[in-house]
């Protein structure tokens, strides 16, 4: 089933009416990608609950694992009032024959709070566009899904002095796409795609520089007060011993954390340091 951006745009305005945030939540969010079997998957899950007393109530710490693993995560995560559930990706379709897929209302089924949309991983390796990913952001708006868009530039384009413009576009192309209510639940994250699985990182002023700048478009575009309202993440290599410095930094509200968030020990110092 092909839905056209003008019927997205009707769901939207008719069916969500989200208040804006004027304070933004500070998150720790994993992102395990595809790593972990069922076993290692439920000893991490209960690692992380165990731990999560460590965790200011004021974090809030997402965990986002493989989609098999999700309804053990499910209720394993009841009655935590800081911990939620995230996938890694959805479906740019609502439903039908589309082998493979999982749509945003399967996930919300299964009690799912956040989605990760626009991975550099999916961009690189799945060829997912502006568009597909504005598609995804529209459904998981839809069915009451927190966002987390990510957006970043390669080291070429760092290198060629482009990395803000590339970050402009990318969320003139997606997050931008809608209003001022819809997209303050949205969540951006800023990857620099030359610092993930690298084990390189960017300077605390690198990131502070890219993260002000995000917010300096969201004000020019919505205002000051939703700009205020938007959690912006960091996510490059982030572990527990360059968080606390990273974290300082004025426009960044926490990290979407990789390969340091299959130890639960790591990832809880990382959502510690916020």
């Amino acid at each position: 089933m092909q839905i056209g951006n003008c019927l997205f745009a009707h769901l939207l305005i008719c069916q969500f009416c989200y208040p804006m945030s004027t304070s933004r939540k500070k998150i720790a969010a994993g992102n395990w990608k595809m790593n972990t079997t069922l076993p290692e998957a439920q000893e991490l899950f209960e690692a992380i609950v165990r731990m999560l007393p460590d965790v200011s109530h004021s974090t809030s710490v997402v965990v986002a694992p493989p989609y098999p693993f999700i309804p053990v995560a499910s209720k394993l995560f009841r009655n935590q009032n800081n911990l939620f559930m995230a996938a890694q990706n959805c479906s740019s379709e609502e439903m039908g024959a589309f082998t493979g897929e999982v749509s945003a209302e399967m996930l919300r089924s299964l009690a799912v709070q956040y989605v990760i949309l626009g991975h550099s991983e999916r961009r690189k390796y799945f060829n997912e566009t502006g568009d597909v990913i504005y598609r995804k952001l529209a459904l998981s708006l839809k069915y009451s899904l927190r966002p987390i868009c990510c957006v970043g530039e390669s080291l070429k384009q760092r290198e060629a002095g482009e990395q803000k413009d590339v970050v402009r576009e990318q969320l003139e192309e997606t997050a931008f796409m809608f209003d001022a209510r819809q997209v303050g639940k949205i969540v951006i994250a800023y990857e620099p795609v030359w610092a993930i699985g690298t084990g390189k990182t960017a300077t605390p002023e690198q990131a502070q520089d890219m993260h002000a700048h995000i917010r300096t478009l969201l004000t020019d575009r919505y205002g000051k007060e939703a700009a205020e309202g938007i959690s912006i993440l960091y996510g490059g290599s982030c572990n527990s011993r360059n968080a606390a410095e990273l974290f300082k930094c004025k426009d960044i509200d926490g990290g979407l954390i990789g390969g340091a968030s299959l130890k639960a020990e790591e990832f809880i110092a990382i959502a510690q340091s916020l």
